[in-house]
């Protein structure tokens, strides 16, 4: 691994801590679409680093997804709940972006911040060994 790509790797995980905290603001002001929006993003942007790690790169979101699943949740090293998670965020950020009329409410999607953060943590935790190694 390059130092270019350490560097990259480690301000997407930046990017994706700050954009965590972004969602914590957004839900304080009441932005259910915007709040749910920034958590997806934090996902994006920790899986794209751990993909960097495989000298992957794409923005296609769909495609992303599929590699998420095959390359880490098939495999056992990120926990299928953790998958569904993501899984969640993808779609409940397209349904908010896309579709009119969607509401998301406050009490349904409050825990979401929590469990982003779990996928960012872990998702860290595997760059961490794997830079170690390399």
């Amino acid at each position: 691994m390059t130092n270019e790509e350490r560097i990259l790797i480690k301000y997407r995980m930046e990017r994706a801590r700050e954009t965590i905290d972004e969602a914590d603001l957004m839900f304080e002001a009441g932005h259910m679409k915007g709040y749910i929006n920034r958590l997806y993003y934090a996902c994006f942007y920790a899986v794209s680093a751990l993909l960097l790690t495989k000298n992957i790169s794409t923005g296609k979101h769909g495609y992303l997804r599929s590699l998420i699943h095959r390359e880490y949740v098939k495999t056992g090293v990120i926990p299928i709940e953790l998958g569904k998670h993501f899984d969640l965020l993808f779609d409940s950020r397209l349904e908010g972006d896309y579709t009119d009329f969607t509401v998301f409410k406050a009490d349904e999607v409050t825990d979401w911040l929590d469990k982003t953060r779990k996928f960012v943590n872990h998702i860290d935790g595997i760059i961490t060994e794997i830079v170690k190694e390399g």
